[in-house]
């Protein structure tokens, strides 16, 4: 049978966990009562001589004490109770007083039993702790309601009106022959992104005809929308026409924003003219429908959070009983009945709010975004997360043991082959080594990925909040080692395969396009639009991609932020991706002129260019950050980017002239400073480390790994796998072939290095969550309440 406690590790929320009673502690308390409670060697027994005609007296006044103390404390428990409803305001000052005077009485009798006092103390403090928590959080929640209820109300109104205008204009265009009232104004287009944390807004104006104007203001006005103008009733002249304005906050997330402006300019001949009114309207009802699937995300969330608050409340109420029992069982009383009256009078079970709350959200949107339809409304608001299959689990081993079974078979080919020990036969190692090579390190990332899955899941890190991934469809960690492992058995097959057609004297060009082959064909499956292969997950890494590249274009969230900081340990992979690439549109694997990739002013450029991006692109998102909330420590974050860059450069101008001891003292200082840059980083600001004030030496205060000792080590390795980078200034003597292995080897550390780091960034970020108390996300709403003035 598990034990209670551990019940209540594995379900509480947490982002919540310092707002749940404190069970654990709760029950050393008991503990300690039980430890009080066991008679004392009888050390005096030695000094008697026998028994004492005393000793039948005192056991039965033992017994009569005992007695008296339970009674006493059931009448203490009870008076602290009623001292509570006095603070509360239930009673008037003299009988607190009288309650205050009888509970010092009572505290004096029991100061026997100080650890009993000192128990119930403590149960007092959490019960007030769950009490305000709920509260505050309800009253949260409820508010939240209030304005989703609004909103969709102007979205109802405002679908309403558009309705009947284009019904009005639709009839006015068949009587007058194209005459009629000009539709209203488009809004402006948003971008069709699942993140709104940090969408700014963009104040625009819509236009309707004076004569209509009434009526649609009202409608709106009615439910807190506000305009602009004297006495939002200001009027234009505009073709002749009068003309009434109103601003609407609608957020705008992307690049679009740029390219809608002159969206608008041409959109305006499209509402002054009537004969085009089909596109206007058209454009109008995408609007409308970005606003209702933002207010249907934002009643998603809600209801949400209600029921996270309504399962917060449950197990408060059964940790009180558990515990509450436990202290019956050890202290010999029966004090939990009366207690528990007491606990359930209180806020968090006594208040129906939101299971009320969550009732009408459903009405509402079983209603409005469900068609009247429960099962498709539950599907909304309570997605049923897939069930693991034992299927992935199976193929994960039957992949695994295929591969290492083929990389052995590889490996003694490769051997009777000479692959690796000819310096003549150049060909592999410059056709195919850097397409396996980006294979490879690709596996490994995932490898590492699905390890960090595997942790976040073990320790109650919940990724998928933080990254906003829907639960429903987000890769878990069986499905990383599965895309691991089918990677890595297809790459070393096709290996196998490219040395069995090149010893039996097949065409050379066409046993080296193998490559090029595999690697069209993955990208095919990358893009590929079937629902298949995790398609969610190919999506989302392709749009992840987008707006890495384009930034400082886009907002950037944290897993915009977090992908990009994948990118700066996979400099090798990019380079051997431009390899490639190169090889292919030269055609060197049939000319076998594999100087054309690696000489040359334009592609020495290049390869400077490929090592900066991922710094650049990291650089430009911490720039965008700073540009849109002002926080100075958004630039210095861009500062640690800018060195690496400066010493990502240097080493490589250092690589082209290896004699020139200039470059090498450059070299030093650069990188040195860069490393000294990022290891801070890495230590006090993404893993919150080394703090000295923590009562954790040199740790912080929240640690979500039971042993110290772990951390300890994570900060050496990382300090080790840091300054990997002194291998290009050791330059150990190697042939080509062999330097290339030692520049796959670097690499590869460098990806575990990335993956060991991935779990303290997000320990950090979860344990900033729960300091914060958001275990829901809050999605802006398209219509703001604007003040009159």
């Amino acid at each position: 049978m598990v034990k209670f406690s551990k019940e209540l590790e594995a379900q509480l929320i947490p982002e919540w966990k310092d707002a749940f009673v404190n069970y654990w502690q709760l029950k050393k308390h008991v503990k300690k009562i039980k430890l009080s409670r066991k008679p004392k060697q009888p050390q005096e027994v030695d000094r008697d001589f026998g028994l004492s005609i005393f000793d039948p007296i005192r056991s039965v006044a033992k017994k009569v004490a005992g007695k008296f103390q339970k009674s006493a404390n059931s009448t203490d428990i009870i008076q602290k109770k009623n001292t509570r409803d006095v603070e509360d305001g239930q009673g008037g000052e003299e009988e607190a007083e009288e309650h205050e005077v009888y509970e010092n009485e009572l505290v004096q009798l029991f100061s026997e039993e100080d650890e009993v006092n000192l128990f119930f103390e403590k149960l007092d403090e959490e019960l007030d702790k769950v009490n305000q928590f709920y509260k505050s959080t309800e009253d949260e929640f409820l508010e939240r309601g209030d304005a989703l209820e609004k909103q969709l109300q102007m979205l109802l109104d405002l679908k309403q009106i558009l309705a009947d205008r284009h019904r009005k204009n639709s009839s006015s265009f068949r009587g007058t022959g194209g005459g009629g009232a000009s539709p209203l104004s488009s809004w402006p287009s948003s971008a069709r992104t699942s993140n709104f944390s940090e969408a700014p807004t963009e104040l625009l104006e819509t236009t309707t005809d004076a004569s209509e104007t009434d009526d649609v203001i009202a409608a709106l006005e009615r439910n807190g929308m506000s305009f602009v103008g004297a006495a939002a009733r200001s009027k234009l002249k505009s073709n002749g026409k009068p003309k009434t304005t109103m601003r609407i906050d609608i957020p705008a997330t992307t690049p679009t924003r740029m390219i809608n402006a002159v969206t608008l300019t041409l959109m305006e001949d499209l509402v002054n003219n009537p004969r085009k009114d089909g596109p206007a309207y058209f454009v109008y009802k995408k609007r409308i429908q970005y606003a209702e699937k933002m207010i249907r995300g934002a009643f998603v969330e809600l209801y949400k959070g209600l029921g996270l608050l309504k399962t917060y409340s449950s197990l408060n109420m059964m940790a009180f009983t558990k515990i509450l029992k436990k202290f019956d069982k050890v202290a010999k009383r029966q004090a939990s009945t009366s207690y528990l009256k007491d606990v359930k009078k209180s806020h968090f079970i006594s208040s129906d709010k939101v299971v009320r709350l969550m009732d009408e959200v459903e009405s509402i949107f079983t209603k409005h975004f469900a068609n009247n339809d429960s099962k498709k409304a539950m599907k909304f608001l309570k997605p049923q997360h897939n069930k693991e299959s034992h299927t992935i689990t199976f193929f994960v081993g039957l992949f695994t043991g295929s591969f290492v079974t083929l990389f052995i078979i590889y490996a003694i080919l490769a051997h009777i082959a000479g692959i690796f020990n000819s310096n003549l036969d150049m060909s592999y190692m410059e056709t195919v080594y850097p397409v396996f090579s980006i294979f490879t390190l690709l596996s490994l990332h995932l490898f590492m990925y699905g390890c960090n899955l595997y942790m976040w899941k073990g320790t109650r890190i919940n990724h998928n909040f933080i990254f906003e991934f829907s639960s429903s469809t987000a890769l878990k960690y069986r499905d990383a080692f599965l895309l691991c492992t089918t990677f890595m058995t297809a790459v070393v097959g096709a290996m196998i395969v490219h040395l069995l057609l090149r010893a039996n004297s097949f065409s050379q060009s066409k046993v080296d396009a193998i490559p090029g082959a595999l690697l069209l064909i993955s990208f095919a499956v990358l893009v590929c639009p079937i629902d298949m292969f995790y398609r969610s997950t190919r999506f989302c890494f392709i749009r992840l991609m987008r707006n890495i590249v384009f930034s400082p274009l886009y907002q950037v969230p944290l897993v915009d932020s977090f992908m990009a900081d994948q990118l700066t340990s996979q400099i090798p992979l990019l380079r051997h991706m431009e390899t490639t690439a190169c090889f292919l549109l030269a055609r060197s694997f049939q000319t076998h002129q594999y100087d054309t990739c690696d000489s040359g002013r334009a592609y020495r450029e290049l390869s400077y260019v490929i090592s900066f991006l991922p710094y650049y692109w990291r650089a430009m998102q911490c720039a965008r950050r700073w540009f849109n909330g002002s926080d100075k420590t958004n630039l210095a974050n861009m500062g640690k980017y800018v060195s690496a860059m400066v010493a990502a450069g240097a080493r490589i101008a250092y690589a082209r002239q290896p004699h020139n001891h200039l470059w090498l003292c450059i070299v030093l200082v650069t990188s040195v400073v860069a490393t000294m840059y990022q290891l801070y980083w890495d230590f006090v600001r993404d893993w919150g480390l080394l703090d000295p004030k923590s009562k954790n030496p040199w740790l912080r205060d929240g640690l979500v790994l039971k042993r110290k000792s772990i951390y300890y080590m994570s900060i050496a390795l990382n300090v080790v796998l840091r300054v990997a980078w002194l291998e290009t200034v050791i330059r150990f003597r190697a042939g080509k072939a062999e330097k290339k292995m030692l520049d796959f080897f670097m690499a590869s550390l460098e990806v575990i290095r990335r993956g060991h780091w991935n779990f303290y960034r997000l320990e950090n970020e979860q344990l900033t969550n729960a300091g914060k108390f958001r275990a829901v996300k809050e999605v802006p709403l398209p219509f703001c309440e604007m003040d009159s003035d």
